[in-house]
């Protein structure tokens, strides 16, 4: 995981971030670590919490017992067998690697493309947009018990990715829950992500095209591969489009690091 994910970060920064942008980085880095340190510490403190409450977060969900899996079958069938019945060989890689590497790396380099920007704006609205989406998407698994097609029907949905790369189960294991499929975090993350890309398109073309290909390949993955229904990547859109929006707008309004200053600046008056 690490090697693919490096050398994908790593060939992506020297076509979209380029030699110029990184030199210019030498010298500012210590300005944009700080201004992205307030949001940084926040969006880490949201995954440690994360780590810890999906161990619990299922016993919750029970004694809540909002159970959307029939709901959601009976809205729409059987669309993920039908997608399944036009899986090949190469398919199947491809949207394994996908969802293994390509997800990773989806989220990974925009922080280096965005860290190389003068402007820190992009860089704090797509950490401010992980941190909503990460928290937004927990609240939501503790209310909404929901099984992904490969359980709720193993006999008729294949695990194709289990099937096929048997060693990714255990990777897998250690960030997902069966109950926890409503939304699709890996679509809400890919979709943020390409929102964002879109909106920097001006600073990275490229970028821009590769994000859409590849939000779109992870988002038809989760269904493809039978972890996801239709409705859980539907929702993980929303989730994206939410979080995006908020993350705009808090950036915009209220800055930690502003506020930091002020209470210094407060504290040396005194």
């Amino acid at each position: 995981m690490v090697v693919v994910v490096t050398l994908l970060v790593g060939v992506s920064t020297a076509l979209f971030v380029g030699r110029d942008r990184l030199r210019k980085t030498r010298g500012a880095w210590r300005q944009r670590v700080r201004a992205a340190t307030p949001i940084t510490i926040a969006l880490a403190a949201v995954l440690l919490f994360n780590s810890v409450a999906r161990q619990i977060v299922p016993d919750f969900s029970w004694i809540i017992d909002w159970n959307l899996t029939f709901p959601i079958y009976d809205l729409e069938g059987e669309f993920i067998i039908w997608l399944q019945a036009q899986a090949t060989p190469a398919v199947t890689a491809y949207f394994s690697f996908i969802y293994i590497y390509g997800y990773v790396f989806l989220l990974v380099f925009p922080l280096v493309a965005y860290f190389a920007l003068s402007e820190t704006r992009p860089l704090r609205e797509l950490l401010t947009a992980y941190t909503l989406n990460y928290t937004i998407g927990l609240l939501l698994y503790v209310f909404v018990i929901a099984y992904g097609p490969r359980n709720m029907m193993p006999e008729l949905v294949e695990a194709l990715l289990y099937d096929t790369y048997p060693q990714y189960q255990h990777l897998t294991r250690q960030v997902n829950r069966n109950t926890n499929v409503f939304p699709s975090l890996h679509t809400s993350l890919a979709a943020t992500v390409s929102i964002l890309a879109y909106r920097t398109r001006v600073q990275y073309p490229g970028w821009n095209i590769v994000a859409a290909v590849l939000g779109i390949s992870v988002a038809i993955s989760t269904m493809y591969l039978g972890i996801h229904w239709v409705i859980d990547v539907l929702a993980g859109i929303a989730l994206a489009y939410v979080s995006v929006e908020l993350a705009h707008v808090l950036v915009g309004r209220w800055s930690i690091s502003a506020w930091l200053d002020g209470r210094v600046q407060s504290l040396r008056r005194r």
